[in-house]
């Protein structure tokens, strides 16, 4: 299995905090955007890989793809940051046995179907339910927008603790 270093739910994907703050800190060398759209949309993902720091390698896959990838060798001193927009593709790698420990949820915006869950972070009853699973297969689930910021668990979280 490949080496992920970092785990990150943020619908906008790449930009100034995952650049300046998780890659840092995470020492990612590698982006994999686990996302079925942005894997097919070629100027989508230019732009992304133009948002990225130099010399950090930017690939999106579909899901599917996704776990062929992670589940492949891993490669000497890659190590992977996965970007995703929804929790519901984090939930299909750990069904699908990618070892995943702790998810960063850092951006989840305003749409159709969702509430204020956390800060500036929304989401769905039915992305809550996969939140809860997540957490009941083993993932540790943190609410941290930015690096600087301290962790909250999704217990605190739905405990309706530090809104």
């Amino acid at each position: 299995m490949k080496d992920i270093v970092f785990v990150r739910i943020d619908d906008r994907l790449i930009h100034g905090q995952v650049v300046t703050g998780w890659m840092r800190q995470a020492q990612a060398n590698r982006i994999v955007i686990v996302d079925d759209l942005v894997a097919k949309d070629s100027f989508m993902l230019d732009i992304l890989k133009m948002a990225a720091p130099p010399k950090v390698s930017v690939n999106a896959y579909t899901i599917e793809d996704s776990i062929e990838l992670l589940n492949g060798e891993p490669t000497a001193n890659e190590r992977i940051l996965i970007l995703a927009k929804t929790p519901e593709a984090i939930l299909a790698l750990v069904e699908a046995g990618i070892k995943i420990s702790h998810l960063n949820v850092g951006g989840m915006g305003s749409k159709a179907g969702r509430s204020k869950l956390f800060r500036n972070i929304q989401a769905s009853p039915e992305e809550v339910e996969i939140f809860k699973k997540l957490a009941d297969l083993g993932v540790e689930v943190e609410f941290r927008v930015v690096v600087e910021n301290k962790g909250t668990s999704l217990a605190e979280v739905l405990s309706g603790k530090n809104k």
